[in-house]
């Protein structure tokens, strides 16, 4: 039996139970590809909040820097031994299983094209760990350290990097260190030459860095500027709260008193939560929610007063699978139109659609300035794959001269110097935006009531249809004012002269590209455009426009970016090929390859054979 062969191009599976301790041994593995200049891309496939269910973490090792998630894996370390033929059973063919042989490996699980390596890890750990609670925890960096000799990896590098992760000031440091070379010696002296995947040093991530979205989500709104954070917890957006508070007791406690210059207040639920942002906002706050669908349902009442009464909120919705009582802890681009539309008719919010951790920092920061430019609530659509994993991305950058757009607000100077009526609801440039006041601004100027849609230009109670229609039309103009200063789409043209597009956003970017390369690379070019914000701008029209057909690459059931693009640009629905993920977990490169030669075929585009033979499109 021939078993699989590379070096820096693999994806390791680690099977454990939740709870274990095992999430920091693995979190080590990646971090210690990293440092050795190796793209890797770790995911927690069922990150469960419940203790002791199964959990699934793989690492994918990519030189050539697709970090999208594969969809199989190579190597599997199985230390759950309740989903022992689930994890041995799905191993690519050629793969090699590592397993606790403490236990022997049920005589059922029988293959021919697997390599199995047995190390007792469980008991190793009874013989050279003397207390019989960390002997669970430091089996998984025993597991570890054997994966160091089997990849042919620089145990050093592990060493440094369990010392930056767990310190050195206790014994379970040395502990750490000892348990460490137990495993790497274990399988150098039982196990040589017996895997031939590798992982060595490269030069190849540069300046990148490793973080999640969530984390780089909260220090967006930090340097955004926001003092206020109504929130009620919800997974998996919880953790970017938690985030903004750290953040915040390290940058934004005054020197002289002590406190804390943001109030992070939790309400009793989402409604609360979103209302807490609108009082605080209208108020000349910057303010912000973080929460998950379900929420996002349950703050729709409050975004359409936001809308109607023009007041500056910022939400972050961390996209998942399925409402509370679904899938809570999988990954899926699904609200899409709920966001979109939130609220009842004739609302339409702008979005923004980050792709890595730092566009989650970037775009977060960029939401306060556009939700105060446009005097409207601003969402940004993150997912759980996006927000709770660890992600390659740019170093966070920001500018110390950068100042805040706070938009059209009138301070007492400018309402003294006014020489006509000020209305809060009267557009003087033709751009839809109105100017606005922050309460107090003026002893005697600038009040007036905050009213939904029942009023006229000058905020006073009215019921008049033309009033509300020329109101309703003046939203419209600001929309199309919100389209010149949303970010812009990403485009490549490979051929000016391709027939196919295609189209994507989000997390999705990373597989897609992968795919679509190889498509390339096999002879098919495919020009792409990624979606970065929401309302489209005219590129995206012309986009579609230049191309015969576009395939629109989406982790939904339903196609919901199709319908919106169809909706908004008033589309032919032919023109778009709805290619949809929607099982709740990170889009599968050779799986979503599967779907295009489907959908390619299927228009006589491409011979059915082309993918099928070919399984990996790296």
């Amino acid at each position: 039996m021939t078993y699989l062969h590379s070096i820096n191009d693999c994806v390791i599976r680690f099977a454990n139970i939740n709870g274990s301790g095992s999430a920091s041994a693995n979190n080590l593995f990646a971090r210690a590809v990293f440092r050795m200049g190796v793209p890797v891309s770790p995911k927690n496939i069922f990150p469960s909040n419940i203790q002791g269910l199964p959990t699934w973490y793989e690492v994918r090792v990519n030189e050539q820097g697709y970090l999208g998630r594969r969809g199989d894996y190579d190597l599997v370390v199985a230390v759950n031994g309740k989903t022992l033929q689930q994890d041995f059973t799905g191993l690519a063919p050629g793969g090699y299983f590592l397993f606790d042989s403490s236990q022997p490996l049920p005589e059922m699980l029988q293959r021919n094209d697997v390599r199995v390596i047995g190390i007792p890890m469980t008991l190793l750990c009874n013989e050279h760990v003397e207390n019989p609670r960390l002997r669970p925890l430091l089996r998984n960096i025993l597991y570890v350290g054997a994966l160091a000799f089997l990849l042919d990896m620089e145990l050093p590098v592990f060493k440094d990097a369990l010392t930056s992760q767990f310190g050195t000031k206790d014994s379970l440091a040395a502990t750490n260190i000892r348990i460490l070379e137990l495993g790497y010696t274990h399988a150098r002296e039982h196990h040589p030459e017996t895997c031939h995947l590798a992982v060595h040093r490269r030069d190849r991530t540069g300046e990148a860095i490793i973080m999640d979205g969530n984390t780089a989500t909260a220090l967006g709104a930090l340097y955004g500027g926001a003092t206020v954070v109504g929130w009620y917890p919800i997974t998996p957006a919880t953790s970017i709260i938690e985030a903004f508070g750290r953040a915040v007791e390290q940058y934004r406690r005054e020197a002289d008193t002590g406190r804390f210059t943001a109030a992070i207040v939790q309400a009793e639920d989402e409604l609360a939560a979103i209302g807490i942002v609108i009082g605080a906002a209208w108020n000349g706050a910057r303010a912000f929610t973080a929460t998950s669908g379900p929420g996002v349902s349950l703050m729709a009442e409050f975004l359409g007063l936001a809308y109607f009464a023009e007041i500056p909120a910022v939400l972050i919705n961390v996209q998942r699978a399925g409402p509370s009582t679904g899938m809570p802890t999988r990954t899926q681009q699904s609200d899409l139109l709920a966001c979109a539309y939130a609220s009842h008719g004739d609302t339409k919010n702008p979005l923004l659609l980050p792709a890595d951790p730092d566009e989650c920092f970037t775009m977060t920061a960029e939401a306060f300035d556009l939700a105060d430019r446009l005097q409207t609530p601003v969402i940004v659509l993150s997912d759980l794959d996006l927000g709770m994993n660890d992600h390659l991305c740019a170093p966070l950058t920001w500018d110390d001269e950068r100042p805040y757009d706070r938009g059209k607000v009138l301070d007492a100077e400018q309402l003294d110097a006014l020489t006509v009526p000020w209305g809060r609801y009267l557009d003087v440039d033709g751009d839809g935006i109105c100017y606005r006041t922050y309460p107090g601004t003026h002893p005697t100027k600038g009040a007036y009531f905050t009213r939904g849609t029942s009023r006229n230009e000058y905020s006073a109670y009215s019921e008049d249809s033309a009033t509300y229609q020329r109101n309703m039309e003046r939203l419209l103009l600001k929309w199309e004012t919100a389209k010149s200063l949303m970010p812009r789409p990403a485009i490549t043209i490979h051929d000016p002269a391709a027939r196919l597009g295609a189209l994507f956003y989000g997390t999705t970017s990373a597989a897609a590209v992968e795919v679509l390369d190889g498509l390339r690379a096999r002879g098919l070019p495919i020009n792409t455009l990624r979606l970065r914000a929401f309302p489209f701008q005219q590129e995206v029209l012309d986009f579609i426009a230049q191309h015969e057909l576009v395939l629109v690459i989406e982790q939904n059931r339903d196609g919901q970016m199709r319908t919106l693009l169809i909706n908004e640009l008033n589309l032919e629905a032919g023109k778009l090929v709805a290619i949809t993920c929607f099982d709740g977990l990170p889009v599968a490169s050779r799986a979503l390859a599967r779907t295009l030669e489907a959908a390619l075929s299927e228009r006589g585009l491409m011979p059915p054979s082309s993918l099928s033979e070919q399984g990996d499109v790296s």
